[in-house]
């Protein structure tokens, strides 16, 4: 017969782990769902934001310098470069103003996240732990939605 940690921990008060386990208890109502996806969802609109104004100068004019980041950098198979970059730079705009919001957040985060795989399988897979990182701030979004705080809730949005 086995016992839970959690069982132990309250049959004996007076331990680290029953002081660990009352704090967090305290803290957790404080860190909620809706505070996470806000915290998500900007950060990962700025990571994205930032990227996509690399690309642009003024409102969305696609810098020459660009296109050559396309051509000779990024290569990305089935898409000629003149393509993607503009692909890439509007989404790079749009998904994060999206995330902002909070509106179609699900949606939004599923772009970058199909974004987030181009650039991992085909231009800089070394860069995995970024990658995943990011991966796993959209796929919360992605599976939870924008949270209390945001435009999909006002609208009835899933």
């Amino acid at each position: 017969m086995s016992t839970s940690t959690s069982t132990i921990a309250a049959s004996r008060p007076n331990t680290p782990v029953a002081y660990y386990n009352r704090a967090v208890d305290r803290l957790a109502p404080l860190i909620g769902e809706s505070l996470l996806a806000l915290v998500a969802r900007i950060a990962m609109a700025a990571v994205f934001f930032l990227s996509g104004r690399t690309k642009v100068s003024g409102f969305l004019t696609i810098k020459d310098s660009t296109y050559t980041l396309f051509e000779q950098e990024y290569k990305l198979p089935l898409l000629p470069p003149e393509i993607a970059a503009h692909l890439a730079a509007y989404a790079e705009h749009f998904f994060p103003l999206l995330l902002v919001l909070g509106l179609f957040t699900r949606s939004a985060a599923l772009g970058l996240l199909g974004m987030t795989a181009v650039i991992e399988i085909f231009v800089y897979p070394d860069a995995w732990p970024t990658h995943l990182t990011w991966a796993g701030l959209l796929l919360l979004l992605v599976a939870r939605g924008g949270g209390a705080w945001s435009l999909d809730r006002l609208f009835g949005i899933k």
